[in-house]
């Protein structure tokens, strides 16, 4: 790689070095965490911010639907134990470190070259950006589509992995402390085309870290059982009608894909039934 290459790799890796020094020197001095490897530095730094995010917005939502807006949102016989919230937070804090090695896995490869990131919007504007990271979305939507979905139809898959999560299958038994309590395989095949998609679309670095993270508040939203009703996202009551039937709305942010192959259930038409 010629010099112009390598200074542009270099933008990469004071990104996730400056990163490494905000979080990790918040709790110790940096010097005692300069011996350690980068990419291990990383990961601690991933592990860190990652429980912080998995425990904060948990801890908030279930604060505020569950204490400040009590028989607001979700019927006081729908709220779950604390003893079946503490499971789910020990299940998901179990895996979390494996969870982290994808994240610190895809800056590695970003810091080396390997996947077509940019480091600066300025690099392709405003308008491509937005392009780009449409395509990005398509993707990581499309790909966890039918990651969810074959985790569910080849058996193997879900015995050994994903009936981990399906546990969860009430409304008294789902929280959202239960969006990250996965086998540990599980939860890092489904964040998988996340990666994929850095290899096939031009990707703001940044951006792709940032939602990365973000999945520990989609994911607790999408478990706290409140239909939001916001079409065409894949919110709680979708997600709540695949925790009880198994074979509907698989979808991750939208609708769209469970809409296009056949396996979308629509809450409304679950409650006109009831009606």
């Amino acid at each position: 790689m010629d010099d112009h290459g390598d200074a542009y790799l270099q933008l990469f890796m004071d990104e996730t070095t400056f990163y490494n020094r905000i979080v990790l020197g918040s709790f110790l001095p940096m010097k005692l965490w300069d011996p350690l490897p980068h990419f291990i530095q990383t990961w601690v730094r991933n592990y860190i911010g990652g429980t912080l995010v998995y425990l904060l917005s948990g801890f908030l939502w279930c604060f505020y639907i569950y204490y400040l807006k009590r028989n607001v949102f979700v019927p006081k016989d729908a709220i779950p134990s604390n003893k079946a919230m503490l499971l789910q937070m020990y299940v998901a804090m179990k895996a979390m470190p494996w969870y982290c090695a994808l994240p610190t896995l895809s800056e590695y490869m970003v810091e080396n070259g390997w996947t077509r990131c940019f480091s600066r919007i300025s690099d392709v504007g405003w308008p491509a950006y937005f392009v780009y990271l449409a395509i990005y979305l398509v993707i990581v939507e499309f790909g966890i589509y039918w990651m969810h979905r074959e985790l569910h139809d080849i058996k193997p898959l879900y015995k050994y992995l994903h009936a981990t999560h399906h546990i969860y299958n009430k409304q008294n038994t789902l929280s959202p402390f239960a969006g990250l309590a996965f086998h540990p395989l599980d939860g890092i095949l489904q964040a998988v085309p996340h990666v994929i998609a850095l290899f096939l679309v031009p990707t703001h670095f940044t951006s792709h870290i940032a939602l990365l993270f973000l999945e520990a508040i989609w994911t607790a939203n999408i478990h706290d059982c409140i239909h939001a009703k916001a079409w065409p996202v894949m919110g709680a009551g979708y997600h709540t009608i695949h925790h009880t039937t198994y074979r509907h709305n698989y979808g991750h942010y939208t609708i769209w894909m469970d809409w296009m192959f056949g396996t979308l259930r629509d809450p409304q038409d679950d409650e006109s039934k009831v009606l």
